[in-house]
């Protein structure tokens, strides 16, 4: 998710969690191609496994990106095409793609020929009017000739024009059943949805059904929500992590950024929602949001406003 999986964020998910795989935000093979990409693509080792996302519909583009990618010791390529933004559309990127099928399956090619690495593609059910099972199924069978053995799907289609990113992930209804077809016609393909999953209950149905479960939103507006996923998902045994157990382990990796010059500010976003639907909840978020700034001790601050209730 852009401006939310940042390589802080993930370390959060890393602690929740052991065994989940973490994705970065979508990154454009412009901004990796054109720019410093050690600074795109810093991460803590601790996040591995760890799947590079990017944008973009060139294929020679993508594959000098997948070469960097894996010289950078990401786990796999993940291709978004499912972003419905209007900005990445201007540049031929995300889910105006699904109208051109044959270039995504020429994008995959070529990003495996380049690399020896896993290659994904995130898609939508469907876009604008292409938005049959017909017309994804075509989609995947293009994709998974060329080499692709992993597709995200989020189960809604996406209105390219006439409804911002935001719309298209509450208005345009989630159809599973679709996806549900597509896992059964392709029954050799990892096949992991994606929209609207929001408890322990809906992941544990749709792994009924498909491959995998991709979580989004969800791990934003309730990130406590993935300290269960060991347990009962991966039937570890492991002992699910209190709150506070986190926050401590998220603080020893906050002083060590903040030793290397990062800003806290940059660091305690992750945080806001840890307490969601817990009382004390709201105060832990004003106490991150508003009091952190001016604080001449915002660490010892943040360990003394966790609430009571865990």
């Amino acid at each position: 998710m852009m401006d939310v999986t940042d390589r802080h964020f993930r370390y959060l998910m890393r602690i929740l969690s052991h065994r989940v795989v973490l994705y970065t935000e979508m990154l454009t093979t412009g901004a990796l191609l054109h720019n410093c990409p050690t600074r795109f693509l810093a991460y803590d080792e601790a996040e591995h496994p760890l799947v590079l996302q990017l944008g973009g519909s060139n294929p020679s583009e993508l594959s000098k990106c997948a070469i960097i990618a894996q010289k950078a010791g990401y786990d796999a390529i993940n291709l978004n095409v499912g972003c419905p933004s209007s900005r990445v559309q201007s540049g031929a990127i995300g889910a105006c793609l699904m109208a051109e099928p044959s270039l995504v399956a020429d994008c995959v090619a070529a990003m495996k020929e380049a690399v020896d690495m896993p290659v994904s593609v995130k898609c939508r059910n469907g876009i604008d009017e292409l938005d049959s099972y017909e017309h994804l199924h075509g989609f995947i069978t293009e994709i998974v000739a060329a080499g692709c053995s992993h597709v995200i799907i989020h189960a809604r289609k996406a209105w390219l024009k006439g409804l911002s990113p935001k719309q298209n992930r509450d208005i345009p209804p989630l159809d599973y059943q679709r996806v549900y077809r597509i896992q059964q016609a392709f029954p050799d393909l990892t096949l992991t949805m994606n929209g609207g999953i929001k408890t322990l209950g809906d992941i544990t149905e749709h792994l009924r059904h498909v491959s995998g479960v991709m979580i989004g939103r969800e791990a934003c507006n309730n990130p406590y929500l993935i300290a269960h996923i060991d347990h009962y998902i991966y039937a570890e045994g492991a002992v699910i992590k209190t709150r506070s157990e986190v926050i401590q382990k998220y603080l020893a990796y906050i002083r060590q950024q903040m030793s290397q010059g990062v800003a806290l500010k940059h660091m305690t976003r992750p945080l806001l929602n840890l307490f969601h639907g817990v009382t004390g909840g709201k105060h832990w978020r004003r106490t991150l949001s508003d009091e952190l700034r001016n604080h001449a001790d915002p660490l010892n601050l943040i360990e003394h406003c966790i609430p009571h209730t865990l």
